[in-house]
């Protein structure tokens, strides 16, 4: 069953607008997604716990995000690039553009983590642009930072499992994308319009389709039939698990959340 979800348009000033698709019982395990545009510091240092904070770079931004954690942790993501943070019990991070001025064109992907994994240590992954596997086929580019597609497979191995492409398609061109047996998918349009298994889908905070897990493999069939087009394609297995929501952090019980939230105010999570 395909469900179509309208993205809510969300603004910080003039320096950061974006469309947040923000409906994780049907994108499970992907709590959310952000196609954002941001061209200077916007969000102070924040906690996380409970679930990974994933920031992915089009080729197409002006400039790079510095991104800083309580881990220590210091990285330049530069256009094409990903990084990844898990932050696990908790950890405190913050980004903003490496230019003042200059425009990042990004996705703010969160992720969940089992909830087994979510009081573990917080860690990063880092992917700079040049180690994203690319595949190239009549019409179609395919850059895989995360998961695999055809014989290319992403170098990161996070947490959770889960796929992300980010797919052009000239005009007229067709590309499948085979999804396995019990995985969401969910295809957000990044510029132009395109057809998803024979259905219209537009970009710019149109509805975004859905596809709920199935019991068989299946493919996705995108058609650049009205000219090229650029879409993220997403990908994951559900988890089994309630997701209960404290600001920025969310954990899979009520007394996890609140523990959490307890050992941040107890300075636990640390300091930039």
């Amino acid at each position: 069953m395909t469900t179509y979800v309208r993205p809510q348009s969300m603004n910080r000033g003039a320096q950061f607008r974006a469309y947040a698709l923000h409906a994780a019982e049907l994108t499970n395990p992907f709590l959310g997604v952000d196609h954002a545009w941001m061209s200077g510091p916007t969000f102070p240092a924040h906690p996380h716990a409970g679930f990974s904070a994933v920031s992915y770079l089009f080729l197409d931004s002006q400039t790079g995000i510095n991104n800083k954690d309580s881990l220590g942790g210091r990285h330049l993501i530069r256009p094409g690039g990903l990084h990844w943070t898990a932050a696990g019990r908790g950890v405190v991070h913050e980004e903003h553009p490496a230019e003042n001025g200059k425009t990042v064109h990004m996705l703010q992907i969160f992720v969940n983590l089992e909830h087994q994994k979510q009081s573990d240590a917080p860690f990063a992954l880092h992917l700079p642009p040049e180690d994203v596997p690319v595949v190239n086929l009549s019409g179609a580019t395919v850059r895989v930072p995360l998961g695999q597609f055809g014989n290319q497979q992403s170098p990161l191995s996070p947490p959770t499992e889960v796929t992300l492409l980010d797919i052009t398609l000239e005009a007229n061109a067709e590309l499948e994308v085979p999804v396995a047996a019990g995985q969401t998918a969910f295809v957000l349009p990044i510029a132009g319009a395109l057809s998803v298994n024979g259905e219209r889908v537009e970009s710019d905070g149109a509805p975004v389709p859905v596809m709920a897990a199935k019991a068989q493999a299946n493919t996705i069939t995108l058609n650049a039939q009205e000219g090229a087009v650029h879409v993220a394609l997403f990908v994951g297995t559900p988890l089994q698990q309630p997701v209960y929501w404290g600001g920025p952090m969310a954990m899979a019980s009520s007394e996890a959340l609140n523990n959490a939230m307890t050992a941040f105010q107890r300075g636990e999570f640390g300091k930039i």
